[in-house]
């Protein structure tokens, strides 16, 4: 076990406990995942992933009937009472690992909070120490939708995480060809190829200490990045209302933070994944349209204007 008592998850268990949960819930059909195909599109360097979706119909029923379930007015929740089909892992004393029901990329998990938050409130210590107690275990993104405009389709808190490389070809994250340009001002980076406002950080890969440590550091960074932005910034252990929607994306070696100011460009939901190079789009007619217009642009379309 981790030396920090807050941790549950035993080292070095995560990726099989995982692999073990899909194999059960897909054979009894609680995890329905979306079937796609992909596509890259290039632009200015990148070579964006566009997963073409063909069957949320599946996803869109479901909901439907979560909040019938729920009753009129009640906001659904799938993650109070959770699915315990879809567990994973207890990873600390305040948050579990759960498969993502609709998984459109494999071993997509969800790190969520064992009682609610609402998904608008900004991330503290225990949200930071559960992701890095998972990002400990296996090369992943991890990445947090901060609200509705930022491509939340949750209201109670999950960061989420999925294994690296995105696609098989390329760069792990495909966006990250574009970070060696990067201008510093003290630890902050900007990105020029980024028409839209945003902070990028490096993290650094110390030598492996507890998730704990790690994440008092993490969560510093991630305060001096909303300051950055003039925004309001996190308290350590109390949530706290998030002053904008955003984008939150973390490896083991960056962090980017990106201000949303709407979910979708032309009905294409963007989430903080388009952020690192990969779109969902629901039909060829989407990706004909996101190909015109360039992702690059769709992305500035969805975040704030420098």
């Amino acid at each position: 076990m981790h030396s920090n008592s807050d941790i549950m998850l035993e080292k070095g268990t995560l990726w099989e406990s995982m692999v073990r949960a899909t194999e059960h819930a897909l054979r009894i059909g609680a995890q329905l995942p979306l079937p796609t195909h992909y596509e890259f599109i290039e632009d200015r360097g990148v070579h964006f992933v566009v997963r073409i979706l063909k069957a949320l119909e599946r996803k869109d029923e479901e909901k439907k009937r979560q909040q019938k379930r729920a009753g009129y007015g009640n906001p659904a929740n799938p993650f109070l009472p959770y699915d315990k089909s879809l567990f994973v892992a207890e990873i600390s004393q305040t948050h579990v690992a759960l498969l993502n029901k609709f998984n459109v990329m494999d071993h997509h998990l969800l790190i969520v909070t064992r009682h609610f938050e609402h998904q608008s409130m900004l991330l503290t210590i225990q949200d930071f120490t559960a992701l890095w107690a998972c990002m400990n275990e296996y090369r992943g993104l991890g990445f947090y939708n901060g609200g509705e405009a930022a491509g939340a389709s949750q209201e109670h808190k999950h960061l989420q995480m999925v294994p690296l490389p995105i696609a098989p070809e390329g760069p792990e994250v495909p966006i990250e060809i574009l970070f060696s340009d990067a201008v510093f001002e003290d630890i902050f980076g900007t990105i020029p190829h980024f028409p839209f406002q945003h902070v990028f950080v490096r993290i650094g890969e110390e030598a492996e200490s507890p998730p704990s440590d790690k994440a008092q550091r993490i969560f510093q960074r991630y305060s001096r990045m909303f300051q950055r932005l003039g925004l309001e910034t996190p308290s350590k252990d109390i949530p706290k209302q998030q002053s904008v929607p955003y984008c939150l994306l973390v490896t083991r070696e960056w962090m980017l933070l990106v201000p949303r100011s709407v979910e979708c460009i032309d009905s294409i939901s963007v989430n903080a994944l388009g952020f690192a190079g990969s779109f969902f789009v629901r039909s060829t007619q989407q990706k004909d349209y996101l190909k015109k217009i360039g992702p690059m642009n769709a992305l500035e379309s969805v975040a704030m204007a420098v």
